[in-house]
């Protein structure tokens, strides 16, 4: 990754970014290349979910309703066993309002009203519209419980007619790679402009996946090998927060990386004087300042409190060469819990 500098004009850019735009928030300007790269990532790599094997309207529209807010190893389970029960909108149509509920219920699916909303929606498209869907995103809205957000998935991902898709997942990729800001507005804008023409299936479906699999709240940039690492400001600056991730503290001189370290030097030893480890820890370790004893020692009584290494002071208070008493301080002694 390469160093974040700033320009003349005060404007974050980066070395040896490939034609990128210098003002914050501003998409590549080889757009086609970050569109190839994902496309290509998608296809070789995503995740194979039952209802990414279908363009049935039906089958899509139970999908995104049940994955709202429930996790997707719950949902795959659910839809298959909701399908064998009302595999067509008829069926659904006409089944037992109830009998649709319980299974909600029965499937720890949440918002029991959701179930509602869909047992009405396959009414609707029954009775009214001849078991036909809508194929644009404003028709769809049409039908119960269907937000600007389902109908647009199910524009896409059923008739690869909707916009550019904008969930949380969206949000984050955009916000991290190309520095679109926290506004509603300007996400939408800046996937629209991605989005290429025409291609809303392919295009939404990899674009939520990257932000499913590697641009997560921990970002797994390498291991999923991100196609959008040349362009990404967060990759290239290590600033990986987010709308729904708070920022993460400097660990570079922080108590985790101290802590840690105390861990590290006790693995291969007994037991050691806070002085003995402290210029293990720190170079500049002296007993009595700054970075010292007490700091050293309040490091270590977290570490105790969390259950990782023991502080004695049992037999501290008597210095072991003179035979005299000295400050209980100076010899506790910290190991590793076994």
């Amino acid at each position: 990754m390469e160093e974040g500098v700033t320009d003349e004009g005060g404007q974050k850019s980066r070395q040896g970014e490939p034609n990128r735009e210098a003002d914050a928030g501003e998409l590549p300007t080889d757009v086609a290349a970050v569109r190839e790269a994902l496309l290509e990532w998608y296809e070789a790599e995503h995740r194979d979910f039952p209802w990414r094997r279908t363009d049935d309207p039906y089958e899509i529209l139970v999908s995104e309703v049940m994955s709202q807010q429930t996790q997707l190893g719950r949902v795959i389970a659910a839809w298959s066993a909701f399908l064998d029960r009302w595999p067509t909108v008829e069926a659904l149509a006409n089944a037992d309002r109830s009998a649709v509920v319980g299974f909600w219920s029965e499937h720890r699916l949440g918002y029991n009203n959701r179930a509602k909303y869909l047992h009405e929606a396959a009414r609707q498209v029954t009775e009214e519209r001849n078991g036909e869907f809508p194929r644009d995103p404003d028709g769809l809205q049409e039908l119960q419980g269907v937000g600007p957000y389902t109908a647009n998935a199910v524009a896409s991902f059923a008739f690869d007619n909707g916009a550019a898709v904008v969930d949380t997942n969206v949000k984050r990729v955009l916000y991290r790679a190309f520095s679109v800001p926290d506004e509603n507005g300007a996400f939408e804008t800046g996937a629209r402009d991605l989005m290429p023409a025409g291609e809303s299936k392919a295009w939404n479906n990899a674009i939520m996946e990257l932000g499913g699999v590697a641009c997560e709240k921990t970002p797994r940039c390498d291991e999923a090998g991100c196609p959008w690492r040349p362009w990404c400001d967060a990759y290239a600056s290590s600033d990986f927060s987010a709308p729904d991730v708070s920022a993460q503290s400097r660990f570079e001189g922080s108590r985790r990386q101290f802590r840690g370290r105390i861990v590290d030097v006790l693995r291969g030893q007994e037991a050691l004087a806070l002085d003995e480890l402290g210029p293990k820890v720190r170079v500049d370790y002296m007993p009595e300042g700054t970075y010292g004893r007490e700091w050293l020692r309040d490091l270590a009584e977290d570490l105790a409190a969390d259950g990782l290494v023991e502080l004695d002071e049992r037999d501290a208070d008597l210095d072991s060469d003179s035979g005299t008493d000295t400050d209980a301080e100076t010899n506790a002694t910290v190991r590793l819990r076994r």
